[in-house]
């Protein structure tokens, strides 16, 4: 079965009958809240130091990087994910406080606007499938999946454009209609996506090893970051616009 979330994949949840401890929502939530935590304490270092007038690109690559480091290592290493994703959560905070600090620097209180829409998209999304005012169908997941492909192919031929070649593709750092209209896709998406990291972790609640909480919970802070992201973009976008 396929998910736009590499974490929720057939691969991550095979063979979870083994285990005698079993993964429970309880045990999600409060490691929820940890790697929250961890991504607040990295993420407020970082801003400090912006506030302070200190160059904090290094932290933002740095960060962006060993993230995505520990995502790989923790998708094939799961076992592993109790250290991994501790780490991971501290790697992205580095990332999401020096951009988070640049946009407030430009506009004033968006990264808090930001964060409370992702909070309320994310409780949206949770009463929608709790309530099955959203079915998620076979073909809705590979809807998602596909878009969800789409999108990051994009985003990596533009992060090759202008790491290397120094060009800046349109559709993501743009600001006309058509920029716009893509972010608001792709802001979509990621909120969609949390219906299928709903429906996975549902379908593995007191079946998979216990270990797999933290797996889950990867599964729910990628989201919820990749979300967070786009929604700080759009408004980035919308401000320069009007």
């Amino acid at each position: 079965m396929r998910t736009s979330n590499p974490v929720f994949t057939s691969y991550i949840w095979k063979n979870p009958s083994y285990a005698s401890n079993k993964m429970t929502i309880n045990g999600i939530l409060l490691k929820s809240f940890y790697t929250l935590f961890l991504v607040g304490l990295t993420a407020w270092y970082v801003w400090n130091m912006v506030k302070r007038g200190e160059n904090v690109k290094y932290y933002i690559y740095g960060g962006l990087l060993v993230a995505l480091f520990f995502s790989v290592l923790t998708s094939y290493k799961k076992r592993w994910a109790p250290v991994t994703v501790p780490i991971y959560a501290l790697a992205k905070g580095l990332f999401l406080g020096g951009i988070s600090a640049y946009a407030d620097t430009r506009f004033e209180g968006m990264p808090t606007q930001a964060v409370k829409v992702t909070i309320v998209a994310f409780f949206v999304m949770l009463f929608l499938y709790k309530w099955n005012i959203v079915t998620v169908t076979h073909q809705f997941r590979s809807v998602i999946y596909s878009a969800m492909a789409t999108i990051f192919t994009i985003y990596i031929i533009s992060f090759i454009l202008r790491f290397f070649f120094d060009i800046h593709l349109g559709i993501v750092y743009g600001t006309s209609w058509v920029s716009i209209g893509f972010t608001i896709i792709a802001a979509s998406v990621a909120s969609f996506s949390l219906l299928l990291d709903f429906y996975y972790i549902d379908r593995q609640l007191y079946k998979a090893p216990k270990y797999m909480e933290w797996v889950a919970t990867w599964g729910i802070l990628v989201s919820l970051v990749w979300l967070y992201v786009e929604v700080l973009r759009l408004m980035k976008k919308l401000a320069i616009r009007f």
